[in-house]
């Protein structure tokens, strides 16, 4: 096994490695999938769908990403720490402004029965090079950390950097042409493919040898062991939680809040410019809790920082129905940039704190992203005839009441972390402290 000695990440190839990569992937997909909202429901610059269906293209996306997900967390357990399946998503992204341009766009505008071909279509490719890729890609970092010695949080806040970066300059891109933000996002796709097809640091080519070897240990799980997780009473009780809390991350966040704070501006230009411009400042702020949060969890436990996030998010929709005024809403945006990081972390280390580590990827896709995906399909569409026929405030009021009876029954049913300790130990300050005062 690879050395697990922490040095300074600047000093760590795969940390680099992994660390640009993941950059160019959020930038490959941020910079068009932060205005996927506005460009299907916009009038002027859009396809000027209905909020209703705009739901049924989540939902279907959603349907595609949660088979093509778990099918990604099989395939790349069984590959370990090979970058086959990064390279085919890589090479997909870099397709997207060309597919979204020639097929996906005239399919969309066609519509009847060829209207539908295209939403089948959009979500396979879309969900296989950027809605499932991302778990994937997440999953892979979190594998590397763990197997060359460097901080997840502090990979994946590259990401989070990366998506900021180009949601700065993604309002004005889309007001000059959406069909930019597609082409941009090839042209990243391309950096991304680069990346993993040729920047390969010594370890781990040593480490591929190694596991190369005939004599070697397997180091992955069967695949009777990971049809096993969904046998797993301690892992349906987590998708419930994750069903009817992170779900709307994108329900919410992706497919209703860009038109409600759009809605907010004189002009339809005015609004998706300063979007664009407080998205990119909600995600710099949310690379930075990337390394703030491993400090919450250190204080708090992993457990209770899920439940704080799922706090967090309560607040921020809820809040939302509140207030109606771009500068208060704005701030309550800002809620974001802790709330995806106290999920998206803590999730991580929850299943390899309960579960067996050798199935990270498969348990994150389906007890995480999955679950996620499973609620997406659920709710997109109803949610989304609701906020027709409601409006903005009785629809942000219902989603924050389903996200608090979630908070309510993860209270009582997630694990603590020193119960069923199936994988690595987690232990905060102050447990460590007592058990060095304990030795000596």
């Amino acid at each position: 096994m690879a050395s697990q000695t922490k040095t300074s990440p600047w000093r760590n190839p795969s940390y680099l490695q992994s660390s640009f990569g993941i950059f160019m992937f959020f930038c490959s997909w941020g910079i068009w999938w932060s205005f996927f909202s506005r460009f299907l429901t916009d009038g002027t610059h859009g396809l000027g769908m209905t909020a209703a269906e705009q739901g049924q293209i989540y939902s279907i996306n959603s349907l595609a990403t949660l088979v093509i997900m778990f099918v990604y967390g099989v395939i790349q357990d069984q590959l370990g720490i090979k970058r086959k399946l990064v390279i085919f998503i890589s090479a997909v992204a870099a397709c997207v402004g060309p597919f979204v341009q020639f097929v996906y766009m005239p399919l969309l505008t066609a519509g009847g029965t060829t209207r539908f071909v295209g939403v089948l279509i959009g979500s396979v490719v879309l969900s296989a090079g950027f809605m499932s890729g991302c778990s994937l890609f997440e999953a892979i970092t979190e594998r590397y950390s763990r197997k060359f010695g460097f901080e997840y949080g502090q990979s994946r806040a590259w990401g989070s950097f990366g998506y900021a970066v180009v949601a700065l300059c993604a309002g004005f891109l889309f007001n000059v042409n959406p069909l930019i933000n597609f082409w941009v996002g090839s042209a990243c796709g391309l950096g991304m493919l680069l990346v993993y097809a040729f920047w390969i640091p010594a370890e781990q080519r040593e480490e591929l040898r190694k596991e190369a070897e005939p004599a070697a240990e397997p180091t992955n799980p069967s695949f009777k062991e990971m049809l096993g997780v969904l046998k797993m009473p301690t892992l349906w009780i987590l998708i419930v939680f994750m069903l009817l809390t992170n779900t709307f991350y994108t329900v919410f966040d992706q497919q209703m809040f860009p038109n409600y704070y759009a809605s907010l501006f004189p002009t339809t230009e005015m609004g998706n410019s300063t979007y664009g411009i407080l998205n990119s400042v909600q995600v710099f702020v949310e690379s930075a809790m990337m390394g703030v949060v491993p400090i919450i969890m250190k204080k708090i436990g992993v457990r209770n920082s899920l439940l704080l996030g799922a706090t967090v998010m309560f607040l921020r929709i809820g809040l939302c129905g509140v207030f109606h005024d771009p500068i208060t809403v704005s701030i309550v945006k800002m809620f974001h940039s802790i709330e995806v990081p106290l999920f998206c972390l803590p999730a991580f280390r929850y299943f390899t704190l309960h579960f067996d580590t050798k199935l990270s990827a498969t348990l994150y896709m389906v007890g995480f992203q999955i679950a996620s995906q499973v609620g997406q399909v659920i709710f997109s569409t109803p949610l989304g005839a609701l906020h027709d026929h409601m409006g903005d405030r009785p629809t942000f009021f219902t989603i924050s009441g389903i996200v608090l009876a979630a908070l309510v029954y993860g209270f009582f049913v997630i694990k603590k972390d020193d119960q069923e300790v199936g994988g690595d130990p987690f232990y905060t300050d102050r447990q460590l402290r007592q058990m060095e005062a304990a030795k000596a």
